[in-house]
């Protein structure tokens, strides 16, 4: 059986605002009512990205309203995100009367939102941000660099610094904690289904922050813009190291383990071994630099129990 490691708290969605109940008829006034404050003068924000609207919490304003923010707590989780923040709905349609209802200040997007910026631009200034490069720029310095052009933006650079500054001590901990561990080249999956993952290579988030913390990723093969490739459980035989680990990140759809256990292709992989295969508590890959710690820290705790 594979390790897990899950210490977190699950899903409760009492804790939020959530769009069902603002569709029901929630008035505009009492919407905005609902909505946490951030510190005094700080300005009022929406973001349609996770990974924006974490480092928004890392520069100390709550945001009024984020996008997807049902699944926060299943693809993100650290760290919390305050009771009353609004679910603006999809980033791809975010709800418009919610929107207007909020009046912010900012609307933060990313690239991946271009064709939606002529139509935010109705509620307030949008600040897009790019997140992810596609010029070679290595990912981890992209979204530190991102995170310093928000920070500008909003009047937060003091706390960008603080913040960022404490992120690479963070990763300098990580690495000294594996230093004597001799850790194993590792492989990072999500499971789509009991056929197929989603595994993570260079250009990516994950794979920067593994040379970050001294590790090295087991699937050498290049990967999309996007940082991952979708390939079949079979073509994890191409990972060649017999010291390989392979870590795939909750969740994982419930039929899956149990079909591998019972598969005979799965159970032939030299990193499906005993001792060579965990499941770790979520890390999201599409993240900033909040997500780069949290993956950076789940995987340096793994590796630690392991040795």
């Amino acid at each position: 059986m594979p390790m897990r490691a899950d210490c977190f708290p699950p899903f409760d969605p009492s804790r939020r605002v959530l769009l069902g109940g603002l569709l029901g008829g929630l008035p505009a006034a009492a919407l905005l009512r609902a909505v946490p404050t951030s510190a005094q003068g700080a300005p009022r924000v929406v973001s349609l990205d996770y990974g924006l609207a974490s480092t928004l919490l890392a520069l100390g304003i709550v945001p009024a309203g984020v996008s997807d923010l049902a699944g926060w707590d299943k693809w993100v989780v650290s760290p919390s995100m305050p009771a009353g923040v609004v679910d603006l709905g999809t980033s791809t349609e975010p709800n418009l009367e919610i929107l207007k209802a909020l009046k912010p200040d900012f609307i933060l997007a990313t690239p991946y939102l271009d064709a939606q910026i002529p139509r935010l631009q109705e509620f307030g200034r949008v600040l897009r941000l790019q997140t992810f490069r596609y010029e070679g720029t290595p990912i981890l310095q992209a979204v530190t660099a991102a995170t310093r052009s928000l920070a500008g933006e909003l009047g937060r650079l003091p706390q960008a610094e603080l913040f960022l500054s404490g992120a690479e001590a963070f990763f300098d901990d990580c690495r000294a904690r594996l230093a004597p561990v001799s850790a194993p080249p590792v492989a990072l999956v999500n499971f789509m289904d009991a056929r197929h993952v989603r595994i993570y290579g260079n250009p990516g988030l994950f794979h920067d922050v593994l040379e970050r913390i001294g590790l090295s990723n087991a699937w050498t093969e290049q990967s999309s813009d996007w940082g991952l490739q979708t390939i079949a459980i079979e073509e994890l035989s191409r990972i060649t190291d017999p010291h390989a680990r392979l870590i795939a990140f909750d969740p994982v759809p419930p039929d899956v383990l149990p079909k591998l256990a019972r598969s005979p292709l799965w159970r032939s992989l030299p990193v499906a071994r005993p001792g060579h295969f965990h499941v770790l508590a979520p890390a999201l890959m599409f993240g900033m630099v909040n997500e780069a710690m949290r993956f950076a820290g789940l995987v340096t705790q793994a590796l630690e129990r392991e040795a």
